[in-house]
């Protein structure tokens, strides 16, 4: 199955957590692992099949970075 394709305006608080649930969840092969989540897999996808593409924000300290660092940028503070 291709993967979901998704394009992120604002790369704030929800944003980074979004990113790192896929990356944690994508990472736990078997749905019964993925603890936390209520659908684990929606329409047969699951978090190892969303992919972020592109990523916008006119935050300085965001913009022109890698978005594995721009999760993290200040005022982010999703843990």
């Amino acid at each position: 199955m291709p993967k979901v394709k998704v394009a992120l305006i604002g790369v704030g608080n929800c944003a980074s957590a979004f990113i790192q649930g896929i990356q944690y969840y994508g990472k736990l092969g078997k749905p019964e692992n993925c603890v936390g989540l209520r659908n684990p897999v929606l329409a047969g996808l699951s978090p190892k099949d969303i992919e972020v593409v592109a990523a916008f924000d006119i935050n300085e300290g965001k913009v022109g970075k890698d978005l594995s660092e721009a999760i993290f940028a200040f005022p982010n503070n999703a843990p």
